[in-house]
Parts: structure tokens; sequence; C-alpha cells
């Protein structure tokens, strides 16, 4: 079977492509009402073993700052990051992104660590962001 170059559409879409989109009603979309508690409320614990082996990223953030791109381009080894957190305050502890629970800085054997000090839900840490 050979190629047939006058088969191959101009556009990648096969629709016309000179329909103006400015001033086209969009109808609004219907969801259902959220419902409290947990997105895994319905979940069989029995079958959570299967999820035991499976690794996820844990971060611990110290603090925020917000800097203008100048600002950015200009850091060099010396120069302080003021955050928005005082020392001693306690550090968030993200999985995969989310905050999960918030923890005190120490060390353990020359490294850092965190102790855990509060399970954050996810209701409160809704609430915290809103």
């Amino acid at each position: 079977m050979k190629f047939d170059e006058t088969q191959v559409a101009d556009s990648p879409v096969d629709a016309p492509v000179d329909v103006p989109l400015e001033g086209v009603p969009a109808p609004a979309a219907a969801f259902q009402p959220l419902v409290g508690g947990s997105p895994f409320a319905d979940v069989d614990p029995r079958r959570l073993h299967l999820l035991r082996d499976v690794e996820m990223g844990i971060s611990v953030e110290l603090g925020r700052t917000r800097m203008k791109v100048q600002e950015v381009l200009s850091l060099a080894p010396g120069v302080v990051l003021e955050l928005d957190r005082a020392a001693g305050s306690p550090v968030d502890v993200l999985v995969n992104g989310t905050l999960m629970a918030r923890g005190e800085v120490v060390v353990v054997d020359e490294e850092f660590a965190v102790r855990i000090t509060e399970v954050v839900s996810a209701e409160a840490d809704a609430r915290g962001r809103a």
C-alpha cells in the first residue's frame, strides 16, 4: 500500500478552522456537591496492605519567601534568605507535596530529623489554605 499525499489533511483536525470562538456561550458544568469526610472512606481497609510497600516522596518545609527575578539572579554563597517563620516554629511535613504533618527539627546522630508533633487532617489542611 502506497502513501497518498492527497489524502493528508492540511490541519491536524478535520474540523473547520475558521470558526470564531469569541462570544460563543459555554454552558456551566454541573458537579455533584462535595460530601465531607475522607475520600478513602469507602476503601476496604483489608486491601490497604497492597500499598504498604509503595514508596512516597517526603519533604520538610522550613519556610517560604518570595523574591523578584533580579533577586534570585543575584543569589550567591553567603546570602541569607529570610523566611516567613520564626526560629523554632514547627516545620511542615509534605508527602508527595501534600501537607500531612507538622514537627520540630531535631538532630539524630549529627543529622537533621523531624519529630512529628501534629498530624494534619485533610479538612484542617483545606481550611488552612482557604
